[in-house]
């Protein structure tokens, strides 16, 4: 079968069975609002820019299996934003072009799982590589959306593990920070296991409802009214473009689409992207992207054509060709700070949102 046609109707058969809204308490009607029709698509010149960045990707795979930045430092964390964003081009585990590298980066996220559900790639590498539950979350959201496209029982196994270990890390005030237990909490953090617990929601593993009313509570908390953005914390430090990116892609995989929090945040991205005014909102740009991509094409209608057709045109101007091979795409941290994990990881995200026109990902569908 045709990789495309493949993921698509994997993709139609997740969201007819299992991609309904999840409903939080007090949200009022369960029902999906129906999703105004998408005028974007990926143009010619994008597509190009696309293929050129997946082989960039798949020349930068180690052996084992994993990708990883300088000092071979964050190799899970890596591991799963190149695997999604390969998933995002129309590639499956052993299907498509880049197959075998998906299925390669899959099997290494799951010889990082430990006995207790956690997923620490210390356990599979050597020297200090910096994992911790940001990395544990974003490698529950890859395998949350390779098992809902292939029910892959291995995966499936791994999975309920790690969401097991999300529900019971979650804290008092309903959030999640860096170490696997109840501690602290900040949106960062936070976020990345209320999409890891929607991910595995939707391929039908079992999540209590509670553990998402709290961690959107929690979200919720972070709000800064005057500016109608979010914080990193609840009442604490400024809000900024990445932060109110999470905030508004986690409400909104949890089906609360209507909420007028998200319409004061979205109106704060669009600003900031036309007119940065401060080094804080561009200082975690890519970062900020991997978020607000699947943020703004939930949203849809004209907020999303401006944010994808202004983000587009940057990333066509900063687009740049491997020398000695210049079929290989590939973009440096567009960040105004903090760009030390480089190439690899600014590829990765990037390539994920162009591609999100293609509907590939179920996960952001409404």
């Amino acid at each position: 079968m045709n990789k495309s046609l493949a993921l698509i109707l994997s993709a139609i058969l997740l969201a007819t069975t299992t991609l309904g809204v999840l409903p939080v308490s007090g949200t009022g009607p369960t029902t999906t609002p129906a999703r105004p029709k998408d005028k974007v698509v990926v143009d010619a010149a994008t597509e190009e820019l696309l293929k050129g960045a997946q082989r960039y990707l798949a020349s930068r795979q180690n052996p084992n299996g994993s990708w990883t930045v300088q000092d071979d430092e964050h190799p899970l964390a890596m591991t799963a934003y190149t695997v999604m964003a390969l998933l995002a081009t129309g590639n499956l585990p052993n299907e498509g072009e880049y197959g075998k590298n998906v299925q390669r980066g899959v099997d290494f996220v799951l010889s990082c799982a430990l006995s207790e559900g956690y997923l620490n790639s210390e356990k599979t590498t050597k020297g200090s590589k910096k994992s911790n539950m940001y990395d544990h979350g974003i490698a529950t959201i890859m395998l949350g959306e390779v098992y809902g496209l292939t029910r892959d029982p291995k995966v499936k196994t791994t999975l309920e593990k790690s969401i097991k270990l999300i529900i019971g890390a979650q804290n008092e005030e309903g959030g999640w920070r860096y170490e696997p237990k109840p501690s602290g909490a900040d949106i960062s953090v936070t976020v990345l296991q209320v999409v890891a617990l929607r991910a595995a929601k939707n391929a039908g593993i079992d999540v209590p409802q509670k553990t998402i009313d709290r961690a959107i509570a929690y979200v919720k908390s972070c709000y800064d009214k005057p500016s109608g953005a979010f914080t990193y914390q609840p009442r604490n430090n400024q809000p900024g473009l990445a932060r109110t990116a999470a905030a508004i892609y986690s409400i909104q995989v949890c089906g609360i689409y209507d909420d007028p929090k998200i319409t004061t945040a979205v109106d704060y991205l669009l600003k900031v992207l036309k007119d940065p005014k401060t080094r804080a909102d561009t200082s975690w740009l890519t970062y900020g992207y991997f978020y607000a991509a699947p943020a703004m094409y939930m949203v849809g209608g004209e907020s999303w054509e401006t944010w994808y057709g202004l983000v587009n045109k940057t990333l066509k101007d900063k687009a740049k060709k491997i020398e000695g091979d210049k079929t290989m795409i590939y973009w440096e941290q567009l960040d105004g700070g903090h760009k030390e994990l480089g190439t690899l990881y600014a590829t990765a995200v990037y390539t994920h949102v162009l591609a999100l026109p293609y509907h590939y990902v179920p996960l952001y569908q409404r």
